[in-house]
């Protein structure tokens, strides 16, 4: 029996940023304007203190494992950045981390590895000729596998994402060389809305189907995510042959939510935990089951 805690989006920022003079030229500087004028900073003025509570919790609930699918920040900082990395290391569980796409923010946050270097202990794992991205994690007989689909995008209205032909290639040689055992893909997009219906395009995962195909060939059993606000899952997500769970928001106001899963038998036991304000702690909300089917055994179906 293996116990996951999955949280995602927590937007931590900080008071003063190191703006540079190309910033003032790119996706930043909208994306500023939406946090400080359009309402984000309001709905996650309790980040700071949502978030060193869900430490406690995970501490306190005896999870084997955590995994962080994304968004640490709010705007892609350093600062930012090292402001949310710095906490996780005074709790004793191995994780696992994948930047989103406010961790990327641009092209230059991309390209800079800042979220790679301060959520290095996170990206611990097995690689493809030591290319940081994906990664596998073993947990007991569980694989956890990190996939990077944030890219520093230019357009001011552009909050997508991709997995390019190169990372592409190296996830399917990782899952065709990884021992048996459940595979969990953990990246920050998700497959589609909690509807059913596809993302919009300027906020989606952009080359879905390619990503599918590999995960559908490779045996994935879960896909894990962030990046929309409020929690969600799907028995088996469209095009998929795996269920796919939405962390939402650890801490934006009124959503805050992680998930904690116990996975036992093939079988993933679900209780979504809500911050409770009044007792300034974390409290169940929903629980439901997921079926994973043994990917083996998928195999000799699909081929059979």
């Amino acid at each position: 029996m293996i116990r996951l805690a999955h949280f995602s989006d927590i937007h931590l920022t900080t008071p003063h940023h190191d703006w540079q003079a190309a910033d003032w030229f790119s996706k930043r500087v909208t994306s500023w304007l939406n946090f400080r004028l359009l309402g984000r900073a309001a709905r996650f003025a309790q980040a700071d203190e949502v978030f060193a509570c869900l430490l406690e919790e995970l501490a306190r609930r005896e999870v084997d494992h955590f995994v962080f699918s994304g968004d640490a920040t709010a705007l892609g900082f350093e600062a930012e950045i090292r402001h949310a990395a710095e906490p996780l290391a005074s709790v004793s569980i191995p994780g696992l981390a994948v930047p989103g796409n406010h961790d990327y923010c641009t092209p230059r946050a991309a390209a800079s590895g800042h979220f790679e270097r301060y959520f290095a202990a996170w990206q611990q794992g097995r690689r493809i000729g030591g290319h940081p991205y994906p990664f596998a994690q073993p947990v007991g007989p569980i694989w956890l596998i990190g996939v990077n689909a944030a890219t520093g995008n230019v357009w001011p209205w552009d909050a997508g994402g991709a997995v390019d032909d190169d990372q592409l290639q190296r996830l399917k040689q990782l899952l065709g060389e990884l021992e048996p055992g459940l595979r969990i893909l953990v990246l920050h997009f998700p497959i589609c809305l909690a509807s059913g219906a596809p993302e919009r395009f300027y906020h989606s995962l952009r080359r879905l189907e390619p990503l599918l195909d590999v995960a559908n060939a490779g045996g994935v059993n879960l896909w894990l995510h962030g990046h929309r606000h409020s929690p969600y899952h799907f028995k088996q997500a469209p095009g998929a042959r795996f269920p796919a769970i939405c962390a939402g928001s650890a801490t934006q106001t009124g959503i805050w939510t992680y998930g904690e899963y116990t996975i036992a038998d093939n079988v993933l036991t679900a209780v979504r935990r809500a911050f409770d304000p009044s007792v300034r702690g974390f409290v169940d909300a929903e629980t439901f089951t997921l079926a994973l089917a043994d990917s083996a055994a998928r195999s000799r179906s699909a081929s059979g």
